[in-house]
């Protein structure tokens, strides 16, 4: 005869088998009632089975304490699936988002060199790890092309204004520093820069690099502004490139996408610092298609925001301010009658939605335009009728926003883009300055009618830009031909929620917008993404043919063919790169 302890643990051995790789008879019940009886079948004496029994009923009750003490949280339905992590994160994972918090990445390798030679003594180590550190900036672009898992290189401790030459009015700048914080230390020498993206917050060689842009038809995009440029490069070290030093390389590197070197100082020219007058008034397609040609021509600075869902266009000039012309400043309504309209609203549909303002929110009269609108959206984001209703009260908001203002051309040049968004934002050419093809205005037509057609719930604006051509061959406005220009518009859908939900439902809906807006119009009217706004496709074919796309546009083979020379092993690459400019061979 066995052992009692032999056959105590044979038994308690079937019943963990048991527990682990249940039976997959109907009525489990059964199962345990036929395992009891094998157990208690045995010489296993009675107070040994009461012993066992107890372990096994109160392996049953921790597990059920667990469970009720651990409930899912109210919103839990609410919320994305997520993969589970086996362990919180660890310190040293750095996790980095862009600005809109549709692209996130978690890494380990975030390095922030102080200057250059840290920066040098980085990129030669990476180097010879084969250690991907993808340059990132502020993470204001909306797709994310900065980010990298496998490791990322930050230039915000390298933010010094090293030399200013008021003569020449130029300025030689650290690459980390933001355009805010060059701005401003220019004032005290009477300079600034030519033109402005809509945020202050990018970093030079952010901004630089991805050829970033304002808007006017005779101003080109910022990447035009470089003048010279230090790169550190995996495979050669740090380079000097100017229109003098090494010119091909110098107009390829300046928008290089951070594929070509690490972007370390940056000399721009500048410009005396100077006021605009910038006039604000609503119009309609009809009348912009009278003045249009004029109004390019004319204008220094120019931008139409498009409402769609209404005849409303908001026309935003900006020009020269001269103290012998001084615009009369004056407007119908003030600030506050303005946004009434909009506040009415809000309160209309939090009473029709049955939503009752959380404790902690600050007063609607403390609330800005697009603060009300993100609120207003965020209520039913995807309802074409009720963002309907909500571009109609931004009309009259901006009917009753008329009239002129004066200002630092920094602080004129700004623009308040709302909060967290999907941006596509497309460059296509529309002729010369001396003859205006309008083709940016026939773009706009029938986006609108699309919209309409397809019944998207599109909010405003739709932004529409312009400017003068570059001559940075992976600019999406380059050209050989001075005097072309390209406009520049903008689709969006706002994320006004946390709730992960909604935000997957707006994405959704968003890329679907976008793809009309691809499949319709692209291709007719030779339309390129920003590269701060292209994302990459996950089907191989589509995929394929925006590899198509880009190489019949850009100068595809010249570019890899310098990424190969200065980064042989692509530690300065990601895979949004990698997909979009494929290489022949792998990195060694």
């Amino acid at each position: 005869m066995q052992p009692l302890f032999s056959r105590l643990l044979r038994r308690s051995s079937l019943l963990r088998h048991h527990l682990l790789n249940p039976n997959p008879n109907p009525n489990p019940n059964l199962s345990h009632l036929h395992l009891l009886r094998s157990i208690s079948s045995s010489s296993v004496p009675d107070s040994d089975i009461r012993k066992y029994s107890g372990y096994f009923v109160l392996l049953l009750g921790c597990g059920a304490a667990t469970y009720y003490s651990f409930p899912f949280p109210a919103d839990a339905k609410h919320k994305k699936a997520q993969v589970f992590k086996y362990a919180p994160l660890p310190d040293d994972l750095h996790s980095v988002s862009n600005w809109s918090g549709t692209h996130e990445v978690a890494t380990r390798v975030f390095l922030q060199p102080e200057s250059i030679p840290d920066l040098e003594k980085v990129v030669k180590e990476a180097n010879e790890k084969k250690q991907r550190i993808r340059p990132v900036g502020s993470g204001l672009s909306p797709n994310g092309i900065g980010l990298s898992r496998l490791g990322m290189v930050n230039l915000a401790l390298m933010d010094k204004v090293l030399e200013v030459n008021t003569e020449a009015k130029t300025v030689r700048v650290q690459a980390g520093i933001r355009v805010s914080q060059l701005v401003d230390a220019l004032k005290d020498h009477g300079l600034t820069l030519q033109n402005f993206a809509s945020i202050r917050e990018q970093q030079i060689g952010g901004i630089v690099q991805v050829g970033a842009h304002g808007t006017g038809a005779k101003l080109p995009p910022i990447d035009e502004q470089v003048i010279s440029m230090k790169i550190v490069t995996p495979a050669k070290g740090t380079i000097e490139v100017s229109k003098e030093k090494n010119p091909e390389l110098f107009y390829l590197a300046r928008c290089g996408l951070g594929a070509l070197g690490v972007v370390a100082e940056v000399t721009l020219q500048c410009v005396e610092r100077h006021e605009l007058v910038e006039h604000t008034f609503v119009s309609n397609a009809d009348e912009i298609k009278k003045n249009h040609k004029k109004w390019l021509c004319e204008n220094k600075h120019i931008k139409y925001l498009w409402i769609p869902y209404t005849d409303t266009v908001v026309v935003v000039k900006c020009n020269p301010f001269s103290k012998w012309k001084s615009p009369k400043v004056t407007t119908k309504y003030t600030k506050d009658e303005a946004i009434q309209h909009v506040r009415n609203l809000y309160q209309e549909s939090l009473a029709k939605y049955r939503v009752q303002p959380a404790a902690d929110e600050p007063n609607i009269n403390e609330l800005s335009f697009t603060e009300l609108r993100d609120k207003l959206i965020a209520l039913d984001p995807l309802n074409k009728d009720h963002v309907m209703k909500v571009n109609k009260a931004e009309a009259e908001y901006w009917k009753k926003s008329e009239g002129y203002r004066v200002g630092w051309s920094d602080e004129i040049l700004g623009f308040d883009c709302g909060g967290q968004q999907w941006v596509s934002e497309t460059c296509f050419p529309t002729g010369s300055l001396a003859k205006p093809n309008m083709k940016d205005l026939e773009y706009i037509e029938e986006l609108m009618k699309l919209i309409e057609k397809e019944n998207v719930p599109a909010p405003a604006p739709i932004e529409q830009r312009w400017t003068a051509r570059s001559k940075s061959p992976m600019s999406i406005a380059s050209s050989p031909h001075e005097d072309d220009i390209f406009s520049w518009v903008g689709i969006i859908m706002y994320l006004p929620t946390m709730d992960m939900r909604q935000r997957k439902d707006i994405t959704e809906e968003f890329f679907h917008y976008r793809h009309l807006t691809q499949s319709s119009l692209w291709d007719h009217y030779c339309a390129f993404e920003h590269w701060a706004k292209i994302e990459v496709p996950k089907d191989k074919e589509e995929l394929a043919e925006l590899q198509d796309r880009l190489r019949k546009r850009f100068p595809v083979d010249a570019f890899n063919k310098a990424r190969k020379e200065l980064d042989p092993n692509r530690i300065l690459s990601n895979a949004k790169l990698d997909k979009l400019f494929p290489l022949l061979e792998s990195p060694q």
